[in-house]
């Protein structure tokens, strides 16, 4: 059975060759992009000259409907990645390198330069996103094959329950609200029901939020649709101008839902009053799974970065009871909302932790072969983490002379999942300790990783966590690399 490691190198070699049958050459550099949500393993391949993305996924049913999708939507007019090489396996392909900026960093730009309010500079942006999706809908939608959508063909019925029972067994129960089972059911059954009497004939994206839009200047493009399927034009509407840390202004959503659908009418006899009622549906299933979601991440996977989004996704909630405006009557299920509103699990999730006192923490990496850190403090307080568990580049002569500060070490262990899970986890460790240390006015905090020799896996896990929680909390970083500074860095 191939490890992790050989995995990666397969991946690689796959990529390659692809790039070189391309490009006409080999790819000059190759660099490891982070993962994100999936098992999917991306690299940017190439220079400045001519570069391309790699993917490499054994996921055979996801890469068959991203490629037949690219290609058909392409050939619509839809602005998505085109699609350069695919190996004869289907685990491999290369795409069109978009860059890095999506319209959620692009929003989050303009936010930090405009100062209060919503930036007046991304409603075009939005506007944009809109009208295109209109057409990838309706247009796009049109001989689409169906049948390679993964898990289902179509949003329906079954798909529907499916979203709004994660969002009661992993957010409602996770937050203790308590419910009547067969009551809150009944409501669920009621809700779909009511849901699939709109149009569900064109296609559905799924997850179209800023983050899955990409802006090459100002021209939005779309990335991840793999999971889409057919579905009613209002899901994702929903998806976009609900997202929750985009955090859009109420009137703003109402003006952009009416740009939505003027664009729509380009391609189709929309009925602006039927498609706002059951707008306010898919708003809510929307929410509904995107709590689910955050809370299987957040409480579940421990992943704390997922429930710094609930606040928000808590506003969009307060304003679904606020408006009650649905044609269907649900009073089980908002009540268990107003449970969670009151819910004593999440008066301590906050965005933006307040510290009482100046916080500092002490990031090492060391060798185990020197023994502990000392704590300078004598606090005693902090966090341990073995990387010996993850694949060592060290074994590797390329790699032997070089740090965890070099690239090619950085890159070979961001194509590791193994390492993307180890660090996922103690982060998460790190993260809670640091909110609640912030919360309690504690001034002292340390986070120490070491391995082998403290000159690879140590190093890169100590400088990620530094700077993830610097860029993530109001805390004092104090980074000590103690193996590699006795020797000064030289290998």
């Amino acid at each position: 059975m191939e490890n992790a490691a050989d995995q990666q190198q397969l991946g690689l070699d796959s990529l390659r060759d692809l790039y070189t049958q391309w490009a006409g050459q080999a790819p000059p550099t190759i660099q490891a992009i982070p993962l994100a949500g999936s098992d999917r393993r991306y690299y940017r391949l190439g220079d400045a000259g001519r570069t391309a993305i790699g993917v490499y996924s054994r996921d055979l049913a996801e890469n068959r409907a991203f490629l037949d999708f690219s290609r058909h939507f392409r050939a619509a007019g839809v602005p998505v990645p085109e699609i350069y090489a695919v190996d004869p396996a289907e685990t491999a392909y290369l795409q069109q390198d978009l860059g890095d900026t999506s319209l959620l960093q692009r929003l989050d730009a303009l936010r930090k330069a405009g100062g209060n309010g919503f930036p007046e500079a991304a409603v075009p942006l939005y506007m944009t996103a809109l009208e295109e999706l209109a057409k990838m809908q309706i247009v796009g939608g049109k001989g689409l094959d169906y049948s390679l959508c993964v898990p289902r063909s179509d949003f329906d019925l079954q798909s529907i329950r499916w979203d709004l029972n994660y969002f009661k067994y992993y957010f409602l129960r996770a937050v203790k609200v308590p419910h009547d089972e067969q009551a809150l059911e009944d409501d669920f059954e009621r809700l779909a029901q009511w849901l699939l009497e709109t149009d569900c004939s064109h296609f559905m994206f799924r997850d179209f939020q800023a983050r899955n839009i990409m802006m090459v200047g100002d021209a939005p493009y779309f990335i991840d649709y793999q999971g889409g399927r057919r579905g009613a034009l209002q899901y994702d509407v929903a998806s976009l101008l609900y997202q929750a840390k985009a955090d859009l202004p109420t009137n703003l959503r109402e003006s952009l839902l009416d740009h939505y659908i003027l664009a729509a009418n380009e391609y189709l006899d929309v009925d602006a009053a039927e498609f706002k009622a059951h707008y306010r549906g898919y708003v809510l299933v929307r929410v509904l799974q995107t709590l689910g979601s955050y809370g299987y991440r957040g409480f579940f996977e421990r992943r704390p970065h997922f429930l710094d989004s609930i606040p928000y996704a808590l506003d969009n909630v307060r304003e679904i009871l606020e408006i009650d405006d649905l044609p269907i009557q649900l009073p089980t299920l908002f009540q268990a909302l107003r449970g969670a509103l009151a819910s004593e699990v999440l008066v301590n999730i906050s965005n933006k932790p307040v510290a009482a006192k100046p916080l500092t923490l002490r990031v090492k990496s060391f060798s185990y072969k020197a023994g502990l850190p000392a704590d300078p403090t004598d606090n005693g307080g902090g966090f341990i983490f073995d990387c010996r568990a993850v694949h060592n580049p060290g074994r590797y002569e390329a790699y032997k002379s070089l740090t965890g500060r070099d690239k090619p070490v950085i890159d070979y262990l961001e194509g590791l999942p193994e390492a993307h899970a180890f660090f996922r986890d103690a982060s998460a460790l790190v993260e809670a300790a640091v909110r609640r240390y912030l919360e309690r006015g504690f001034t002292d905090l340390m986070a120490c990783f070491g391995c082998t020799g403290g000159q690879h896996r140590s190093v890169y896990f100590a400088d990620r966590l530094a700077r993830e929680i610097g860029n993530r909390f109001p805390v004092t970083i104090e980074v000590e690399h103690i193996q590699q500074e006795k020797k000064q860095w030289k290998n």
